[in-house]
């Protein structure tokens, strides 16, 4: 029987550990992004019996996983095993070891059957390169958060209230808020599910009920129509700017209005506030720039005056173009990529600023907790780049040719004024404030962003495999 074991120190105790593992959304945090699964049903969390029932992707194929946990040792390991999926058998054995007061050994153990019998010798190698991505994704992962958790170790847990909790930012910073023992409000648009904490608004009707919001620590606001959906027809504008500006007015009206208000809500805004600027160095005390997006950007950031007037701290966080592997811009750019056609758009000139997922809500949880900070926050990467270097980089992540450039006149064909105001122009973007806040990047560099959101590390992995 083949066996994968992958085994990395930690800096935190085994309890610790074990808890973050124990948590609500650790699937979700430890889900790799390239291979989108699909969390189906969740019954309890890891204790004996619970079950957790997930879709995966095969290549074009969609396959159900049902796994059973058993083992339940409290402060040291579970085990978790297939009842039906992919393999012909799953055994997956997590230990937290102690190797010191505040550090610990986070083993996996996997022991598993491929399908086929005899015959599915062959996918051997295949099965083992899969385990050393996955493990050396989760293991890279599982330390950062608990990292970034310690910093605050000393402060109180925080009761957050999202907007666009279901979002790709919104569904990442909730699952990392749950795992490090914050408690989440998700504020959704469709009827919450029972037993949850989570609230309704319905913010084109102006539907917003305050009184869930009482004694909210924090808000994160990031809900808003999707600006890159498709052509910037009027009626697709309207949407956009509505969404944004009242939108974000109704949250902070009604958020003024609290007997207990929040410490701080963090806004979100975009570095299309700046416009199209060229090579420009720009950095939150340049002036707004021209445009539509311009414009929407600088009502959106307005509308949150209300409750900054209420003595609420206000962050309008504008964020760069967020490198994730499960969605955004990044996957749009993947499947022409990866046929070696992800070359330069237009003149390849244009400065692309950016930020990967997990620096992005490590940098909204760091805003949570520091006091001083209000105002705008550009949320980019010390490196920005223009397109025809990100073209590349990406390419040679991911072992293709990226030379075949995308006309700008396709772009405007295809895509009118949203080409010019999104793909096309150029805003080189620092984060001064963010930078001088103390934050920590984990990822600075676009190449190790990218080898970790696609699961294309060079960094030795944490694994070995045996027969047994």
């Amino acid at each position: 029987m083949p066996v994968f074991v992958a085994r990395s120190p930690i800096d935190a105790s085994a309890e610790e550990l074990f808890d973050w593992h124990a948590r609500p959304a650790a699937f979700e945090r430890l889900a790799l992004p390239w291979s989108e699964p699909r969390l189906v049903a969740r019954e309890g969390s890891i204790r004996d019996g619970d079950r957790l029932v997930l879709e995966l992707r095969l290549g074009p194929l969609r396959r159900r996983w049902v796994a059973v946990h058993r083992n339940f040792e409290p402060g040291r390991g579970f085990v978790d095993e297939q009842q039906s999926g992919p393999f012909a058998s799953w055994v997956h054995t997590h230990r937290f070891t102690p190797a010191g007061p505040e550090r610990a050994i986070l083993e996996d153990r996997i022991e598993y059957e491929l399908p086929f019998g005899p015959a599915g010798a062959w996918l051997r190698g295949n099965s083992q390169r899969f385990l050393q991505r996955m493990f050396r994704f989760r293991h890279e992962r599982t330390r950062n958060d608990l990292a970034r958790h310690r910093h605050f170790a000393g402060r109180e847990r925080l009761r957050v209230a999202i907007t666009g909790a279901s979002g790709l930012v919104g569904r990442a910073l909730t699952a990392f808020l749950l795992t490090g023992g914050h408690r989440v409000d998700r504020v959704l648009r469709r009827q919450p599910e029972a037993g949850t904490t989570d609230l309704r608004w319905d913010p084109a009707a102006g539907e917003l009920d305050p009184a869930p919001l009482e004694g909210v620590d924090a808000v994160v606001h990031l809900a808003g129509e999707r600006i890159d959906a498709g052509r910037w027809t009027r009626a697709r504008r309207e949407r956009i700017l509505q969404s944004r500006s009242e939108g974000t007015r109704l949250l902070c009206e009604r958020l003024a209005g609290l007997s207990r208000k929040p410490r701080v809500l963090v806004s979100a805004s975009a570095i299309g506030f700046y416009g199209d600027r060229g090579a420009e160095a720009l950095d939150e005390n340049s002036v707004a720039g021209a445009g539509f997006l311009a414009g929407v950007c600088r009502d959106w950031e307005d509308a949150t005056e209300p409750a900054a007037a209420a003595g609420i701290r206000v962050v309008r966080l504008r964020l760069g173009i967020v490198v994730a592997g499960a969605g955004g811009a990044l996957a749009r750019m993947l499947p022409l990529a990866r046929l070696g056609l992800g070359g330069p758009i237009g003149s390849g000139q244009q400065w692309m600023s950016w930020i990967a997922i997990d620096d992005l809500i490590g940098a909204v949880h760091q805003l949570l907790y520091s006091d001083e900070v209000s105002g705008a926050v550009n949320a980019v990467a010390p490196a920005p780049l223009p397109n025809r270097d990100f073209a590349r980089v990406l390419g040679h992540v991911l072992g293709r040719p990226a030379f075949l450039p995308v006309p700008a006149f396709v772009l405007r064909t295809a895509f009118g004024r949203l080409a010019d105001e999104a793909l096309l122009a150029s805003a080189r973007v620092d984060g001064a404030r963010l930078r001088e806040s103390g934050f920590e990047f984990l990822y600075p560099n676009l190449e190790a962003a990218l080898r970790s959101e696609l699961g294309a590390g060079r960094r030795s992995d944490p694994g070995s495999a045996s027969d047994a």
